[in-house]
């Protein structure tokens, strides 16, 4: 049965700090560009809408977990970039809060609920990222260009 909810906004990726999974390399010293920027335009183009609905279609949560997660904030903490050391998109899953049960928005939640949410919300963000790498090769296909050092290295000199 499909989730029959409305698309929530896609994540804003701007002002974000270093990615929760991202080392800093000595040798950038900090510098590294994530491309968030340009993911966040390909999120608003679609890519965010048709890997949400490709989600909605087998998710195993329902219309109140998606309540909770949309009022919990969860949707806007995804966060996608690019890996600048490994030259490749990544992204990184929100998760319930620890102290999700003293929260009144989660105060209906059991732990297999929470671990059911917690493995949707991955599920949601590995479906999102296959969407924008689609969104990436496309753009690829229609350059003499690829992603990542070849088109954007020289961004911002």
């Amino acid at each position: 049965m499909a989730l029959d909810v409305a698309v929530p906004d896609p994540p804003d990726l701007s002002n974000r700090g270093k990615p929760r999974e991202f080392d800093l390399q000595d040798e950038t010293l900090g510098s590294e560009d994530f491309y968030r920027e340009d993911l966040e335009d390909l999120l608003q183009e679609g890519a965010w809408t048709e890997g949400f609905n490709e989600w909605a279609e087998y998710t195993d949560i329902g219309e109140e977990q998606v309540r909770i997660v949309s009022d919990l904030g969860l949707f806007q903490a995804f966060d996608f970039y690019w890996d600048p050391t490994d030259d490749r998109l990544r992204f990184d899953v929100p998760t319930l809060p620890d102290d999700w049960r003293e929260r009144d928005a989660t105060d209906s939640l059991d732990s297999s609920t929470v671990s059911l949410i917690d493995a949707a919300l991955q599920d949601l963000g590995r479906a999102v990222y296959e969407t924008l790498e689609d969104y990436l090769e496309r753009n690829e296909e229609t350059s003499d260009f690829g992603w990542g050092k070849e088109t954007y290295g020289k961004r911002g000199e």
